[in-house]
């Protein structure tokens, strides 16, 4: 009996998280997110499925992350009409945070539309809207974390608490295979939070398996050993250095846990008297609405943690219209501005950005991870200018980085976990990290923990056997989506686009007229040339 993973997402990235699972009795997905970063990964969202979605009897959902959750909408839309299976505060995470991306693609797809308009090029449709992710709510089915949920004949699937998030969890597989004792065991380990986090309980799963699936987002890093106290000692001191300079902090953060995460710790500051009372301005609807999930499950939340009540903190300021959020660019002196996306490619962070990153008073602390291609990314590794919505803005505001706040584990915390697991008998996947985190993790636990030879680290759209005393990759020559360089290398979009700031800085630089106009007919003469 063949029994087959593709995957179909988050293969040398870590967006885009779906894997397909096919048996002799169907054929169900864990995850179904939303790719992005570079444009040629983003472009995905657009194209087909690499399947039939009504052939997809089931989804089990790991988390609400829209990296993970975010082409659900698109996935009923296109036909799926089986369950989609995810714990209780996943459910509700969703509920917000699916509509709010399909209102977020309507608004961007609108924009662009009135500048394609504006160049004679097509108008464009968004991936799906408000109207398909409300309606692909009713398809969701609550699961208990330590329960066992039949998902297909022969297939039956447990949550366990990933520690990541709100609802968050590694998914255990059972699957009957044909001549063999037991079924084969499968575990996908979602988003591992790591130890100390400040909201959520330490991960959980359990041993013995065939075949582990992991995520290694962080998997080239180790962290300095922290607690919530220390981490909490880094943001002050990084909000009094914002705060001397006398602009805005800027904190792109994930709606979703991150947010609400700074929140506590910030307001806990104040109320201390560790960093200068001031606003901070929560300007993400998603956010605020999320922040209500989080005040309704604080049972499940660390108890250590008042959650409930910092949360409502009179510190705290909520600007969910548009205009609220456009009254918040006419302050000037020191206040504190959390706003998604965490990686600055979408949302109302953009538009802070604009107003502030030219302003050398003004900070921008950067909480969790940036994806390849996203402005994040490029920030963090230091670029002078950037290009917003077509415009070029100079980098002059302090650009810092916490990292203590990361929903994931690190390398050392993602090898401890994989030990854990043991025994792992036919394989270990590593999926969810960039190229050199792959590779990172795997030099971690390769010999040590697990034989270098059981270790694979899929490309998009590899199928595996899985029914073999190995996997193996079968249909070699099927179509791929994308050339696996295009996955990981920078696209030509981010090189145009650095192309552009390096013109515009090279002729803003030159002497006079006369040396501005040597440049141009040099680069109109290599344009002329025929490649």
């Amino acid at each position: 009996m063949s029994i087959t993973v593709r995957f179909c997402g988050a293969a040398r990235t870590v967006t885009g998280s779906s894997y397909l699972f096919q048996t002799a009795t169907g054929r169900f997905l864990v995850d179904c997110g939303l790719f992005q970063g570079q444009k040629t990964l983003k472009e995905l969202n657009y194209g087909a499925f690499p399947f039939r979605p009504a052939d997809i009897d089931a989804v089990l959902l790991t988390h609400a992350h829209i990296d993970h959750s975010g082409l659900l909408p698109k996935l009923v839309r296109a036909g799926f009409e089986g369950p989609i299976l995810a714990t209780r505060g996943t459910i509700d995470l969703c509920s917000y945070m699916l509509p709010d991306a399909g209102s977020i693609q309507e608004s961007e797809v609108t924009q662009l539309n009135r500048r394609n308009a504006s160049r004679g090029r097509k108008e464009v449709q968004p991936i799906y809207t408000q109207s398909d992710a409300i309606a692909s709510l009713q398809s969701f089915r609550a699961v208990d974390y330590e329960s066992w949920t039949d998902v297909i004949p022969g297939v039956r699937a447990r949550y366990w608490n990933a520690g990541h998030l709100l609802g968050s969890a590694s998914i255990e597989l059972e699957i009957a295979e044909q001549g063999a004792a037991r079924p084969m065991r499968v575990l996908l380990s979602g988003d591992v939070g790591p130890e100390a986090k400040l909201l959520q309980p330490d991960p959980e799963a359990p041993t013995d398996f065939d075949y582990v699936i992991s995520e290694s987002t962080y998997g080239d890093r180790v962290r300095e050993a922290t607690t919530p106290a220390l981490r909490r000692q880094h943001l002050a001191a990084e909000v009094r250095e914002a705060a001397s300079a006398g602009g805005a902090l800027l904190m792109p953060a994930f709606a979703v846990e991150r947010t609400q995460e700074l929140i506590v710790d910030l307001v806990d500051l104040m109320e201390h008297g560790e960093i200068p009372t001031a606003p901070i301005f929560l300007d993400s609807p998603l956010a605020i609405r999320a922040t209500e999930v989080f005040r309704r499950h604080t049972e499940s939340l660390d108890p250590s943690v008042d959650a409930a009540r910092l949360l409502n903190s009179p510190h705290l300021k909520f600007t969910e219209t548009a205009d609220e959020s456009k009254a918040i660019m006419r302050l000037s002196g020191f206040h504190i501005i959390i706003a998604a996306s965490g990686m600055c490619d979408a949302g109302r962070i953009r538009h802070h950005l604009k107003r502030w990153l030219w302003n050398e008073r003004a900070t921008v602390l950067l909480a969790g991870f940036q994806a390849n291609g996203t402005l994040g990314r490029f920030l963090q590794d230091g670029a002078k200018a950037v290009r917003i919505q077509g415009e070029e803005i100079k980098v002059a505001a302090r650009i810092r980085m916490i990292d203590e706040y990361s929903g994931h584990a690190d390398g050392a915390g993602m090898a401890g976990w994989i030990a854990a697991r043991r025994p792992i008998s036919r394989g270990l996947f590593l999926v969810h990290g960039e190229e050199g985190a792959i590779a990172g993790l795997a030099a971690r636990v390769a010999g040590r923990i697990i034989p270098a030879a059981r270790i694979y680290q899929p490309m998009l759209d590899d199928i595996y056997e899985l029914a073999a005393p190995e996997p193996r990759v079968r249909d070699v020559d099927h179509r791929r989506r994308l050339a696996p360089e295009a996955v990981t290398r920078l696209d030509w979009h981010n090189e145009m686009s650095e192309l552009m700031l390096d013109i515009n800085d090279r002729i803003g630089a030159a002497a006079d007229d006369r040396a501005r106009g040597v440049i141009i007919r040099r680069l109109r003469r290599a344009l002329e040339e025929k490649a």
